[in-house]
């Protein structure tokens, strides 16, 4: 899969093409479905499917401080995207000026003249252009005068975490707020991860005889709610089962909010400078504060059982088939 950074980057020689626009923060199963279709319509057409998508968020630039929790990094979205089938990713710089374009503006600076679309796959609610000015209606209309259609994917609706809203971004990073993990990965279509580099804590994890990877995750990531999960740790290339601590650790009169993955019956690891990804499976407890250390090792002792039989079980349900957020792990 080809990937552009700037208007400037996609090939001259660069011929037709279905597109699909949008920030796409999660890759989740509402984005799938338009991405999907933008794909299925492109290889219909005999043309490459293009995701046109932004950095930073949107909302960054019209609303400075407003910026969202992340779902996912780029180079992650990136990665879920070629998995659907998408021939090129465009990331366009969201500056104020790019802002200001008018939508017609924006469909000749981009969709006519470096893309040349010949088709274009929006969901319902998309918006484009200067204070969102463009919405599907005058997308069609300007399809119309420039030579490609446009196709509205209508989103399906979440289950039982979403209370019949449509999948969203919003909703999911309401779900990994309050450390609904599994609603989450009912509209991700996945567990939902963090990444950063492992760097060196107080090391008391250590002395309890739980070492833990500390890790720094990246700037305006959504992190679950404080407390102990069940879970993975991703380090070059191997998924280790994991208890993962998230807050302040207030046995320790902590103040600053970490991310803390066990690898469960793992020895001697060194992951300290590695750039890493942990999992959520499922929220076990909030975080509190024991009486006694001997408490809180009993404590560790319970989350790492805990979570060691339930992720055998989410694998046992994906070996016989079953669905579970462990079976749509990418």
């Amino acid at each position: 899969m080809q990937r552009w950074r700037g208007l400037e980057e996609i090939p001259e020689d660069w011929g037709r093409s279905v597109v699909t626009i949008g920030s796409y923060d999660g890759v989740h199963r509402g984005h799938q479905l338009i991405i999907g279709r933008a794909v299925e319509r492109a290889r219909e057409l005999g043309v490459p499917a293009v995701v046109v998508t932004f950095d930073p968020h949107p909302s960054e630039v019209v609303r400075p401080g407003s910026h969202p929790p992340l779902l996912a990094p780029h180079h992650r979205r990136a990665e879920l995207m070629a998995g659907l089938g998408v021939d090129a990713v465009l990331v366009l710089s969201f500056t104020k000026e790019f802002s200001r374009l008018s939508p017609a503006d924006f469909v000749v600076k981009v969709l006519v003249d470096r893309l040349h679309a010949k088709a274009v796959v929006e969901g319902p609610n998309f918006r484009f252009g200067h204070r969102a000015a463009g919405d599907v209606a005058l997308l069609t209309e300007l399809g119309g005068d420039y030579d490609f259609g446009v196709e509205v994917v209508d989103l399906y609706v979440s289950g039982e975490a979403g209370g019949g809203e449509p999948f969203s971004s919003t909703l999911t990073r309401r779900l990994i707020a309050e450390g609904d993990m599994a609603g989450a990965a009912e509209i991700l279509g996945r567990p939902h991860r963090v990444e950063g580099v492992v760097v060196r804590g107080a090391q008391r994890g250590r002395e309890l005889g739980y070492p833990t990877a500390n890790v720094e995750t990246l700037p305006h990531t959504a992190v679950p709610a404080d407390g102990v999960y069940a879970g993975w740790l991703e380090a070059d290339g191997e998924s280790m089962p994991a208890a993962i601590s998230v807050g302040t650790n207030p046995q320790f009169d902590g103040t600053e909010r970490t991310v803390e993955a066990y690898a469960i019956d793992r020895v001697g690891l060194d992951l300290y400078g590695l750039h890493v990804a942990v999992e959520f499976l499922a929220r076990l407890r909030g975080q509190r504060r024991f009486e006694t250390i001997e408490a809180l090792k009993e404590g560790i002792a319970e989350d790492v059982e805990r979570s060691r039989a339930m992720i055998a079980g989410e694998r046992d349900g994906a070996d016989d088939g079953a669905e579970g957020p462990v079976a749509g792990r990418s």
